[in-house]
């Protein structure tokens, strides 16, 4: 708490101080901006002193590409973001719009609200739940600076949710540009933690690097884009929260200071524990023959590495708390009745979750390791042609893929001293070469507002189609997809789990097939914006996790209707808006969404002393209740349960964002609500919504 407080003090002094000095007449010099550099227009007096200076650099100087418009021939360069819009929100759900929600604190796993759609072809590990606390490639932001760039970001989430964000960029010469971006974050228990030191307090902690360069020719033929990417994300799992008990007897359903169904470690031994490192090494490179034909190639080598460990077996196979065990009382609604054993008359009892299934052999511990690696290679031909403003696009290419995964589970108490090979372990190794081809083709219509373009893509393990339709007003467009089971969802062992049965020679789970058709409207009247939508799905061969944990695979079609509607409303300094959705679900009930989902913002934005600008409102979260998907650790998956609903609440947090020169400010009420119509509710089953709490952060722009 301390430093928290210390990196707060540290953070309000230099944004002043910032403030101070971009002030005309500041550090005793009229007109200069922090030290960054000027360009006299006039001078006065026989010294020579500017009375008048125009800053050369800053946001409108420094720019940056992305890696897909450069793949598809178009050269857009991008000015950095100095609004104050949705600053506040700082968490990675809340940056999601809520299309994702994890376990109700900073760090843990994450999973799409909505239906997930596979994005590319080929094996993937199947272990994405910590992905979105990872820097994407396809994200990284390649600059021209002009002069030396730095952005510096914390927020202080309140209960211990800390994020610390540090980017730089400089070009070493006009054409050639490096810089990184380091981030750290942390968060603590919030439950479980009774008893227990500031040493195993601690939650989730992540570490995540951008090393990036880029590079272009004096003709700008050739053009160099390279990144190397890390995430080192770490996790104690606690299972959920037990339901407490008062003094009087009566129960504690939202117990947000109870104990946690997976027992915490200890000096000498490790509680549940997850970890997954990344090291993804991404260059793209072109070189421009003609504009209608252009060579250009893509390598990437990515490594992931997971790992779940619990010493603590045998006092989490399962848990217990006090509950009126009763034919005709339920204390916590619906959410526990399969697991209350009615009795012919109404007692005090003790009511027990398993958390895992049944252990095979040693039951004092459990490790498993998985590593995936894969060399990637994409060589390809592309070309722009234009006529009467019009312009014609095109790629073709060749991608082969080469891949192995290698796991591992202990088959006793033995600690894993060595990578391989290590006695009490049960290791098994897959790898493949995989081929695909692929095209693609766009034509930009002459108003340069409109466009067309379609892809397909086929190889050994699966195929793509989908073709898109952008203009003013209308964005609609189709896809399907045949895309093969995840490497864990083909094959997984260890002591709690063994997918395929090994009685059987053939895999269990087959190709998925997705059929995905949408639409959106743009349409305005004055202040008035509007976006309705349409998104439908028809999935075949669903493969989901069943209730205890099992890959299953659903082969009747399941159909997904999703109408949604999007509003921003301006009148004056008033602002509405959000984004509201209705989703229709026909077939076997095994992919588990909200009904409605709602997301609003009411804001009213100033300006104050003729410097700082204000923007303070609410921001409003609701979703209906639903069965949502439980989390099992030793997978790292999302499961199917019947036993708990979550949500059925409206989240509501208090914001106002500044904004002083080029330095942003946010402070935030989280969860302002709470206690109004209920202590608090589930975001997920056994784990709560964070408690109402205070946060803090800055967003500090440097251009020397």
């Amino acid at each position: 708490m301390k430093r928290s407080f210390f990196a707060l003090f540290l953070i309000l002094s230099i944004s002043l101080t910032t403030w101070a000095q971009q002030i005309p007449g500041a550090n005793g010099t009229p007109g200069s901006f922090g030290g960054r550099q000027s360009m006299p227009t006039s001078t006065t007096g026989s010294n020579g002193i500017d009375d008048s200076t125009k800053v050369i650099y800053g946001p409108k100087s420094t720019r940056y590409v992305l890696e897909d418009d450069i793949l598809n021939n178009r050269r857009k360069l991008y000015t950095l973001d100095t609004t104050m819009d949705e600053v506040h929100r700082f968490t990675y759900v809340q940056r999601s719009q809520n299309m994702y929600q994890d376990l109700g604190t900073l760090g843990t796993p994450m999973r799409s609200v909505f239906l997930p759609v596979p994005q590319q072809l080929g094996a993937q590990s199947g272990y994405t739940v910590f992905s979105p606390y990872a820097y994407q490639t396809m994200d990284v932001k390649y600059f021209d600076t002009k002069s030396p760039y730095t952005d510096m970001y914390i927020a202080l989430g309140g209960h211990s949710q800390n994020i610390l964000r540090f980017d730089m960029s400089q070009n070493i010469s006009p054409r050639w540009n490096v810089g990184f971006d380091v981030q750290r974050f942390t968060s603590q228990k919030q439950f479980g933690t009774s008893g227990t030191n500031d040493t195993y307090k601690l939650l989730a902690q992540n570490w995540g690097l951008v090393l990036h360069t880029n590079y272009r020719s004096k003709n700008d033929k050739y053009t160099l884009l390279a990144n190397f990417i890390n995430m080192n994300h770490s996790l104690d799992e606690q299972g959920g929260v037990l339901p407490g008990q008062n003094a009087d007897g009566t129960l504690i359903p939202y117990n947000y200071t109870g104990d946690s169904r997976l027992r915490s470690g200890s000096a000498t031994l490790h509680g549940p524990h997850g970890w997954e490192i990344r090291n993804n090494w991404h260059v793209y490179h072109q070189y421009i023959l003609d504009k209608g034909f252009q060579l250009y190639h893509k390598f990437d080598y990515q490594t992931q590495k997971n790992l779940y460990q619990d010493d603590t077996l045998k006092l989490n196979q399962s848990a217990s708390f006090p509950g009126i065990v009763s034919t005709n009382v339920y204390p916590f609604g619906d959410q526990y009745r399969s697991v209350i054993r009615p009795v012919s008359v109404p007692a005090l009892g003790t009511i027990t979750l398993r958390f895992y299934p049944a252990i095979i052999g040693d039951t004092s511990r459990l490790e498993q390791h998985s590593t995936f690696r894969v060399f990637e290679n994409q060589f390809g031909i592309k070309g722009i042609s234009q006529f009467k403003g019009a312009s014609f696009n095109y790629r073709a290419y060749l991608r082969v893929r080469n891949y192995t995964q290698t796991t591992l589970f202990n088959t006793s108490r033995t600690i894993l001293a060595t990578p391989t090979k290590t006695p009490g372990f049960t290791q098994s190794d897959t790898s493949r070469l995989e081929t695909f081809v692929g095209g693609w083709v766009g034509y930009y219509f002459p108003d340069s507002l409109s466009r067309l373009t379609a892809e397909a893509e086929v190889g050994p393990t699966g195929y793509r189609v989908q073709g898109q339709v952008e203009s003013k007003f209308l964005t609609a467009g189709g896809s399907y997809m045949s895309v093969e089971p995840t490497l864990l969802q083909q094959r997984f062992q260890s002591k709690v789990y063994v997918w395929p049965d090994p009685s059987k020679k053939l895999n269990p789970v087959s190709n998925r097939n997705y059929l995905q058709i949408y639409g959106k409207l743009n349409v305005g009247y004055k202040k008035l914006r509007l976006q309705p939508s349409l998104d439908y799905y028809l999935v075949k061969n669903y493969i989901y996790f069943d209730t205890t944990g099992v890959v299953r695979q659903e082969k009747s079609p399941i159909s997904i209707l999703r109408p949604g509607l999007g509003y921003h409303l301006q009148f004056g300094k008033f602002l509405i808006s959000g984004q509201a959705y209705y989703t229709v679900q026909t077939g076997p009930n095994v992919i588990r969404m909200p009904p409605f989902f709602i997301n609003t913002r009411i804001q009213y934005e100033f300006l104050y002393a003729k410097v700082l600008y204000i923007q303070t409102g609410i921001d409003l979260h609701y979703k209906s209740k639903y069965f949502a998907d439980a989390y099992m650790p030793l997978t790292q998956q999302y499961h199917l349960q019947d036993r708990q609903q979550v949500e059925g609440y409206v989240l509501a947090d208090l914001y106002a964002n500044l904004r002083i020169n080029r330095t942003r400010l946010f402070i935030k009420l989280t969860h302002a609500n709470q206690g109004l119509i209920t202590p608090g509710y589930y975001v997920a089953p056994d784990f709560l919504q964070m408690r109402r709490g205070f946060a803090f952060g800055v967003d500090w722009y440097l251009f020397d």
